[in-house]
């Protein structure tokens, strides 16, 4: 499987969080599959970080492509198709973030690995058991 973090469902991964369910942490430390962290939950990580909502993220913001890359994940950079995938759809969510990773999820064919059932409403596939 290619699946695609969610910036919580990272974060929660590199804390080794109990609210990662134990299937999804499982799927995660897999090595059959493949699992990507997108450039949107890098900016998003390091926006938080720099206005005080992530203040524990120093050691992951201070060299977020090894911390990545240490963990075996693979970087997703954001392209024009994706850019414009996330602006044109529909819905009143407004998270940024949250509609560049669905675009993303959708546009490359991954499973988004994410607590938000809000994303249902989308059509993307997301996983969280």
């Amino acid at each position: 499987m290619r699946l695609l973090l969610d910036t919580h469902a990272f974060i929660w991964w590199l804390m080794d969080d109990r609210r990662l369910p134990r299937a999804t942490h499982d799927a995660i430390a897999d090595g059959s599959n493949s699992i990507f962290v997108s450039a949107a939950s890098a900016w998003e990580i390091t926006t938080k970080h720099r206005i005080g909502k992530l203040t524990g993220a120093s050691e992951i913001v201070a060299d977020l492509d090894a911390v990545i890359s240490g963990q075996g994940f693979k970087e997703l950079s954001i392209a024009v198709k994706h850019g414009r995938a996330a602006g044109n759809l529909p819905g009143t969510h407004r998270d940024p973030f949250d509609r560049m990773l669905i675009a993303q999820a959708m546009i490359e064919e991954m499973i988004l690995v994410s607590n938000e059932k809000l994303f249902d409403a989308y059509g993307v596939r997301r996983l969280w058991a």
